[in-house]
């Protein structure tokens, strides 16, 4: 548990942190080879064969983090860690599954989590998985994992294709479709936790790992982009929406975004500047720079900034409370970013009753 006693008597809570489920991949290997095997073979083509290579050495040495609790509870202490929010490995969005397999792949990943987070439930909470391929199941995937398995919300992409079987279209979170799980994530109090996983832009990303390193903030920035311009915040103002890799592009380019709301008819659709909606997206504090986390909490306020950590992932960080501490907030922002935020937000341990909803 935390012992440095520059950091607030809360428990400090990491909000970013993943775990495997190799249930969820056998389920849909067995279920859907064949769209699993275009998975595969569309990863391969949008991250290259080196960095494919890299993944999967990584993968391997990593797996006691990504499975084991107690490994994970060890490097927990060893961080200053508290409270881990645990969510699915984005690599089991699987959004080419069909309706029903992808019903059965959210509910699998809802309990598999709960079960997870019971191993230690002082210490680790968890968030579900929605199938943002088929926006009308999002709902009963999502009251699955908040209502029935007691968690605090749940992760979704920032995109998703619909099954190759049928008309090929590409959901984005601007989707109408969307609008009944957004309401529905505003009343439970439910937290939305968007971390993309994969970009649009395939193969010209498949060298130097800018599969990772440039779409993951590009993806970002689209994705919120598309929540703030198709209006979502104005229509659902207590949404909690969390940004993984601190938003991306988006804070600290939001500039461009003003003038084309100020200058452009078809960018007026949303009721204020982009840039003011910052105020109401929360995000990690994941950049890797203590300049840019700076940056960050400048642009959105340190309200909205909570600690994350990527576990246990090699684009993660093994000290992010130390990170936190690197980039010199005063002190009452710094506090909020380690504690005060994700308190407010409830995001605590499982444990503690308060988190759990019971609409």
């Amino acid at each position: 548990m935390n012992t440095n006693t520059s950091i607030p008597s809360q428990p400090v809570v990491d909000v970013h942190a993943h775990v495997l489920l190799p249930a969820l991949q056998e389920l849909v290997s067995t279920n859907d080879p064949q769209g699993f095997a275009a998975l595969q073979a569309l990863e391969a083509k949008r991250n290259g064969p080196e960095s494919m290579a890299s993944s999967g050495r990584m993968i391997k040495e990593r797996w006691p983090q990504l499975t084991d609790v107690s490994r994970r509870l060890a490097d927990m202490d060893t961080q200053g860690v508290d409270v881990q929010l645990v969510s699915p490995s984005p690599s089991h969005f699987y959004y080419f599954a069909n309706e029903e397999l992808a019903l059965q792949l959210a509910h699998r990943a809802n309990t598999a989590v709960r079960d997870y987070v019971d191993q230690a439930p002082e210490r680790l909470n968890g968030l579900g998985l929605v199938p943002l391929q088929h926006p009308h199941l999002m709902v009963e995937a999502l009251e699955h994992a908040v209502v029935e398995c007691g968690l605090l919300g749940v992760e979704i992409g920032s995109f998703a294709a619909t099954p190759a079987s049928a008309e090929r279209t590409t959901v984005e979170l601007s989707d109408p479709r969307l609008e009944p799980f957004w309401a529905r994530a505003e009343e439970l109090g439910a937290l939305v936790f968007l971390h993309p996983f994969g970009c649009s832009l395939d193969e010209r990303l498949d060298s130097f790992y800018l599969a990772n390193t440039v779409s993951q903030p590009a993806e970002n920035a689209v994705a919120l982009s598309h929540l703030i311009f198709s209006g979502v915040l104005d229509r659902y103002p207590d949404l909690k929406v969390l940004a993984a890799h601190g938003g991306g592009y988006l804070p600290t380019t939001i500039g461009r975004s003003d003038r084309a709301w100020k200058m452009r008819p078809e960018a007026q659709t949303c009721a204020h500047p982009p840039s003011s909606y910052l105020r109401k997206i929360f995000f990690d504090s994941l950049v890797h720079n203590p300049e840019e986390l700076k940056a960050l909490v400048n642009a959105s306020g340190a309200g909205q900034v909570l600690l994350g950590s990527d576990y246990p992932f090699d684009m993660g960080s093994d000290d992010p409370v130390g990170e936190v501490h690197a980039a010199a907030l005063e002190e009452d922002s710094g506090q909020q970013v380690l504690a005060g935020n994700a308190r407010r937000l409830g995001i605590t341990a499982a444990s503690d009753q308060s988190t759990r909803t019971t609409v």
